[in-house]
């Protein structure tokens, strides 16, 4: 039996930011109103008519606050927010630290021009592998679920630990050998000083983020087989992006 899954980040730096809120207020929880727009839309894609029904944002927003306050540690520090929804409709939030606060707003490096600009100004690149075998895609890659089994052995075919890291990640592809996500991230690709990512055609998750960075044209929608595994090479540059650590930049490592 498996639960959806939708995570965030909670952070007061968040707050500040006008584009993150909810009908005018600001909100220390990144694009929750949008978390909500896609568990509804997996809750109908997994044929859980009375679930979708039952999801408000008022729900969503007092589990994660409920999660804050439970959290034994510092409330005003950043946190992971994973919530969860059962096929009984159960909806679970739970918080776990992020040890660095936001400095900057976190979709800042969806700006960058990596091939002019230096990619220090964000730190160090993560290192990226492409998969050595394709990922079969359906339901449990369309819709973000706990049956993640695909994805750790993604990431155990290139020997990385099942649990993510800021260091290296996986890129997967589909049996027709189009890039589809990472273990933990949509992805964008630099060509032609526009950030391309896969459409969700290739079977990659509707994130969170790549929907917003869509809708506010820093990114493009890329064609079905525009980007594939063939095209990929060593250096080659990659916007990773996700609603817990918001824009980060990789390269491709030696194939």
């Amino acid at each position: 039996m498996h639960d959806l899954v939708t995570t965030t980040r909670s952070d007061e730096y968040l707050s500040r930011l006008r584009w993150n809120d909810h009908e005018g207020t600001p909100s220390r929880y990144l694009l929750l109103s949008y978390h909500l727009d896609r568990l509804r839309d997996a809750a109908a894609a997994h044929d859980w008519p009375d679930v979708q029904q039952a999801l408000s944002y008022d729900a969503l927003h007092e589990k994660c606050q409920a999660a804050i306050a439970s959290y034994d540690g510092n409330p005003s520090q950043a946190h992971k927010i994973r919530i969860t929804l059962s096929r009984a409709g159960l909806l679970t939030a739970t918080a776990s630290p992020i040890l660095n606060p936001l400095k900057f707003d976190p979709t800042s490096p969806s700006f960058s021009k990596p091939l002019t600009d230096s990619a220090t100004l964000y730190g160090p690149p993560m290192t990226l592998f492409v998969d050595t075998k394709p990922t079969p895609t359906g339901l449990f890659t369309s819709t973000k679920t706990t049956e993640r089994a695909v994805y750790d052995a993604a990431r155990a075919r290139v020997r990385l630990p099942p649990i993510p890291s800021h260091d290296a990640d996986v890129i997967l592809y589909n049996p027709q050998l189009h890039i589809t996500e990472s273990s933990v991230s949509n992805v964008a690709f630099y060509r032609s000083d526009v950030w391309i990512t896969p459409p969700l055609a290739s079977g990659c998750l509707p994130g969170v983020l790549r929907r917003w960075l869509l809708q506010h044209k820093r990114i493009r929608e890329a064609a079905e087989g525009e980007i594939t595994k063939d095209q990929m090479q060593p250096g080659d540059w990659v916007l990773l992006f996700n609603s817990v650590h918001g824009c980060r930049l990789g390269q491709i490592h030696d194939l």
